[in-house]
């Protein structure tokens, strides 16, 4: 029994510490007006969506190029990015998004 909590414990431990030690990689930046974004993609290496919260977003990715999209509301304009490189544990702030009426 204590061999098994021991063994248990210790790859708990193991767990937490890669956890904290791992860096994200990430697209972020924030949308103006913040309550005219639906949805933003990054296409690229990866695929990935997110919901703006009060027109902040954040995408954890893979390393690699994208494509950033902001999928805006009515009577605002669809915004895009292109050539956006993502290198390991780097979060890319791609700034202030004004998307356009």
């Amino acid at each position: 029994m204590k061999k098994t909590l021991l063994l248990w414990g210790m790859v708990l431990s193991v767990v937490f510490l890669l956890g904290f030690n791992k860096t994200q990689t990430s697209i972020t930046g924030k949308i103006v007006p913040a309550d005219q974004a639906e949805i933003v993609f990054a296409i690229g290496t990866d695929t990935v969506k997110a919901i703006p919260v009060m027109g902040t977003f954040s995408l954890q990715v893979k390393p690699g190029m994208y494509r950033l999209f902001v999928n805006a509301k009515d009577p605002y304009k669809d915004f895009q990015m292109d050539n956006l490189e993502v290198k390991e544990g780097q979060t890319l702030d791609v700034g202030e998004i004004v998307l356009q009426p």
